[in-house]
This record gives structure tokens, sequence and C-alpha cells, in this order.
């Protein structure tokens, strides 16, 4: 296996890792607004459920990111994505 492959599904890792932790927050959110847990607490989890979102959204686009710049001619990895895809990309997340 080649170091980029390697880099990448290090990467997948990384991603499922953060969107199974988000999952499990969303989680005590879920639980803590049917307990009728403190408007603070809700507003706090929810806090941590977005930014382990948004950084699982980081690493995806920056390893797209990654790949543009390892294969500026256009890899397979990049899902046909352009240069103005990927920047819209990582303004969706901003």
């Amino acid at each position: 296996m080649s170091a980029a492959s390697e880099e990448r599904l290090a990467r997948q890792r990384r991603v499922a890792n953060r969107l199974k932790r988000a999952r499990g927050q969303l989680d005590a959110v879920i639980e803590a607004v049917e307990d009728g847990a403190p408007c603070r607490d809700v507003v706090t989890q929810l806090a941590a459920v977005t930014q382990a979102l948004h950084r699982a959204g980081f690493v995806v686009v920056a390893g797209a990111m990654e790949d543009c710049v390892g294969d500026p001619e256009g890899s397979q990895d990049r899902e046909g994505l352009t240069t103005q895809e990927l920047e819209r990309l990582f303004l969706t997340l901003a």
C-alpha cells in the first residue's frame, strides 16, 4: 500500500472517529432535552456537537485539498472537485 493510500485511510479513520464522537454527543443532547435539562446545558452540548461536525468536515476538505496539491492534474480521490468547489466546501464549514 502506498504512503498516500495509508494517509487517506488514516484520514478516513479520523473522520469516522470524529463523527462517532459527534453522534454520542448528539445522543446526550437528545437525552438532556427529553429529561428537561437546563437550557445552558443543552446549548453547551449542542455547541460540542457542532464543533465535532465542523472538525470532521474540515478534515474531509483538507484531505481533498492535500490530494489536489499532491496531484494537481486531478486524482481520482478528488472526486472531480475543482479548486473553486473545494473553496466553496471549505467556506460552507467556516
